[in-house]
């Protein structure tokens, strides 16, 4: 447990580590690629380390040599893995690999943590069986422990619901290139979290994939492609970032995240913009962005494309004047914890009155105080809550070191808002 120190922000300028998301679609595409690659600036956390580990399982030759991983890209061709491969409570590992499993030799067998075992895959399951590849779920639950025969995957024409998760799609554009038919995908309901599929395809893209689309509902990737070897440097998580920017609009301080520009294909730079809507003054300026906090007010507030900063979002709104209604984000129930409930749980014990229904999460500003916040092993709630203690005194983060999971150091750089 570990104890949240209040303190007064002015200026600060703080340096992230990269993008989780692009970190694991770049380990991926190099993967697949038919040659060496090299990638800069990758996120070195628990879950990006899940699907490096995994990829070497499946055959894949990667060194690390500092900030720098060396990949050497076996063009598609996966190695059999008789052992399961453990991804803990990586959904992204699970979901993106899952597909990408489906181009292998044998079986492989996915399986995670108990959370994990609980978080739903059904219709990533049932589009990979749509284009040949009998996916199962061993319990027959649609959820992990995952079984994926490799090598049965022709392609053709999927549909495939994404209103859980756009990790879904993900994985089958990630595949569909590799496969004899290459897919013609279409999405039946969503995606939510759209930005990340456009992190995937800007990825597909930069390793010389060919894809046709109609927004976001029909994606058309021919087969028989090859991930060509790319260098690439991955840019800083905007997702990370967002708790910086939060703890200066509940400060009224300033903090600049260097790195990061408005035009960032991330989907959670744009919290940004919320926290301006609210009241804080921003700023782009030489590839940083500056937040000013100022009054805050209550707003209502589509998450459904930022999901992953709805909690972050919610600990802003407990200082605000009136109500934020945050909307659209249902699909919050399936992440590692239930983070609807577990944001509600967490304002109550503070005095906030807050309220989670269907797909909305309501919170009436005031005046919080402190309280010993239970993260449930979720990486996010430890990270947002620690957000309110730097303008309340006794908040107290109970299980913090889940940030492991996406951010290992950030008690280190959150320390330095305390210089």
């Amino acid at each position: 447990m570990i104890e949240i120190a209040p303190t007064q922000l002015t200026d600060h300028r703080i340096e992230l580590p990269g993008s989780k998301s692009y970190t694991h679609r770049a380990i991926i595409a190099a993967a697949l690629s038919n040659g060496a690659c090299r990638v800069t600036g990758g996120l070195d956390s628990e879950d990006t380390r899940l699907t490096r580990k995994a990829l070497k399982m499946m055959g894949i030759a990667m060194e690390a040599d500092g900030g720098i991983w060396q990949i050497e890209g076996a063009d598609g061709c996966l190695q059999p893995c008789a052992e399961p491969i453990h991804l803990q409570n990586s959904g992204t590992s699970m979901r993106l690999l899952a597909a990408v499993a489906a181009m292998g030799q044998g079986e492989y067998l996915l399986t995670g943590a108990g959370r994990m075992q609980q978080r739903p895959m059904g219709h990533l399951l049932t589009a990979l069986k749509q284009a040949g590849c009998p996916a199962r779920a061993v319990h027959g639950n649609d959820c992990p422990p995952v079984v994926i025969p490799g090598g049965t995957a022709g392609g053709g024409r999927v549909e495939i619901d994404c209103s859980v998760s756009s990790q879904y799609l993900s994985g089958l554009l990630l595949l569909a290139p590799c496969v004899p038919r290459g897919m013609q995908i279409q999405v039946t309901r969503g995606p939510v979290s759209r930005p990340y599929i456009d992190l995937t395809l800007d990825m597909l893209q930069r390793f010389g994939v060919e894809v046709q689309r109609d927004g976001y509902r029909y994606f058309d990737v021919p087969g028989g492609q090859t991930y060509q070897a790319h260098d690439l440097t991955v840019e800083p998580d905007a997702s990370n970032a967002g708790y910086f920017w939060a703890a200066a609009a509940v400060s009224g301080g300033s903090v600049t995240v260097k790195g990061l520009t408005l035009q960032s294909l991330q989907g959670d730079v744009r919290f940004v913009r919320v926290l301006e809507k609210m009241g804080c003054r921003l700023e782009e300026v030489k590839g940083a962005i500056t937040v000013t906090g100022g009054p805050l007010s209550g707003i209502e507030v589509d998450m459904a494309h930022m999901p992953d900063l709805a909690p972050t979002l919610a600990i802003v709104a407990a200082f605000a004047k009136g109500t934020t209604r945050i909307v659209n984000v249902a699909h919050l129930r399936a992440k590692e914890c239930d983070r609807l409930a577990a944001a509600v749980e967490g304002l109550l014990r503070m005095g906030i009155r807050a309220t989670e229904a269907g797909d909305t999460l309501t919170i009436v500003g005031g005046r919080p105080h402190g309280a010993t916040i239970d993260t449930h092993d979720d990486h996010r709630m430890a990270m947002s809550f620690a957000v309110a203690g730097l303008k309340i005194p006794g908040v107290m983060i109970k299980g913090e070191d889940c940030v492991e999971k996406s951010f290992p150091k950030f008690w280190d750089v959150f320390n330095q808002l305390y210089r």
